[in-house]
């Protein structure tokens, strides 16, 4: 049965933040937005999230859209539209003057669809971000709100000290009650007793409503406020004393998995972490309506599985290859005698022959995109810029194994 037929009763409205860019994806999202790029054989980013939603019940879906809008809208309506119905509903940033054009930040993009959430008239509102990959039940997080009493509860996890600094950090008392926060800080706060590590935010939100509503309409007419949620809601409502936290729990009581893949060296390691042990629950996306096949299978690389669902095809690897350490995306396909080692293929890219990628940095650097940690990000557009300045693949000395490792 879908989310649709079985809403429960005083569930929170969702609003789902996939308006972003992700600029430091770079050029894989260059036509598209973050949360539509794809992830894995069947899935694309946003998938989790919504999945996440479907498993907690939460059928009244706010998806506020921006950057790209197009692609991402068609993939929603297409896969996730017979999950959710007219629950789902897409708001793309839009109006009469050039600065209303855009949502203005998180916050703003909450506050611009005011009117329609209070329509559904909701207890609390709870806002996610559509691009972290993910398992969890939002269902105990809404009861702990409740059981709380704060106007806002946060979903945090725990990531090691030096990495921090990318995120929201939150330093909290022994009873959950958030003592303080500050997005992506230089010098990030320790967990007490633990100085090798902080607590982060996972950008999810729970709010009761008529609170978050006041708060959004003196932040909208704010003219130093940035209109976010980390910059500007947060610490005002934490300097109030108004946030709990609670961390983030697997839906089947296991290990907690959760990763920000906003980055290429982020999204290459969570993409390689799938293919041992499955860290987290894929998500199942829902068959494509029979009618709506011909149009998706025009799709490059698609095709259907044994359910009828249309899906991207996996990428065939020559016996005579090396691939290390390296993603293929959907539609990606590579020649005889490549050598990868620690690279992102993007969609639709046709490796040539012989071409060795991700051993030599300085060459790598000349035509690719590569990381200060080393992954190696090639797309179409730069192998044919490549072919034109410089015919003829790189090779390495000797001839590659006939090893397939990731």
């Amino acid at each position: 049965m879908s989310v649709a037929g079985r809403a429960m009763p005083n569930t929170p409205v969702a609003i789902l933040l996939a308006g972003g860019r992700g600029s430091r994806l770079h050029e894989l999202t260059d036509n598209l937005a973050k949360p539509a790029v794809a992830f894995g054989r069947r899935n694309r980013i946003v998938d989790f999230t919504l999945e996440n939603l479907r498993r907690s019940g939460l059928s009244e879906v706010l998806v506020a859209t921006q950057y790209c809008a197009d692609p991402l809208e068609d993939y929603l309506n297409r896969c996730w539209r017979p999950e959710f119905g007219t629950g789902l509903r897409l708001r793309r940033a839009s109006g009469h003057g050039m600065a209303e054009r855009c949502y203005a930040g998180t916050a703003d993009a909450v506050w611009k669809n005011a009117a329609e959430i209070d329509a559904l008239s909701p207890r609390e509102v709870i806002v996610l971000s559509g691009d972290h990959v993910y398992a969890m039940d939002y269902q105990p997080m809404i009861a702990a709100h409740r059981a709380a009493g704060a106007a806002v509860t946060l979903a945090a996890d725990v990531v090691p000290l030096s990495e921090a600094r990318a995120f929201g950090c939150i330093e909290a008392r022994a009873d959950g009650r958030v003592t303080g926060f500050v997005e992506k800080p230089a010098r990030p706060p320790a967990i007490d007793g633990e100085p090798d590590r902080a607590l982060v935010s996972m950008g999810i939100y729970v709010f009761d409503w008529r609170w978050l509503r006041e708060r959004l309409r003196r932040d909208a007419a704010d003219p130093v406020s940035t209109h976010d949620f980390g910059h500007d809601i947060l610490p005002a409502a934490v300097a109030e004393g108004e946030v709990q936290v609670v961390r983030g729990t697997a839906p089947d009581g296991g290990a907690f998995f959760w990763r920000d893949v906003g980055t290429l060296d982020a999204f290459r390691a969570t993409w390689l972490a799938f293919d041992g042990a499955v860290p987290c629950p894929l998500p199942s996306v829902p068959p494509v309506p029979a009618a709506r096949l011909v149009p998706a299978l025009r799709e490059a690389s698609a095709a259907l599985d044994d359910a009828g669902a249309v899906v991207p095809l996996a990428p065939a690897l020559q016996d005579r290859t090396e691939v290390v350490d390296s993603v293929l995306m959907p539609g990606a396909r590579v020649g005889e005698d490549c050598r990868l080692r620690g690279v992102i293929l993007a969609p639709g890219t046709r490796l040539p022959d012989g071409l060795a990628v991700g051993h030599d940095p300085q060459e790598d650097a000349l035509w690719f995109r590569v990381t200060p940690d080393g992954t190696v990000l090639v797309t179409p557009q730069m192998l044919a810029r490549r072919a034109l300045l410089q015919p003829g693949p790189v090779l390495l000395p000797g001839r590659p194994t006939l090893a397939r490792s990731r």
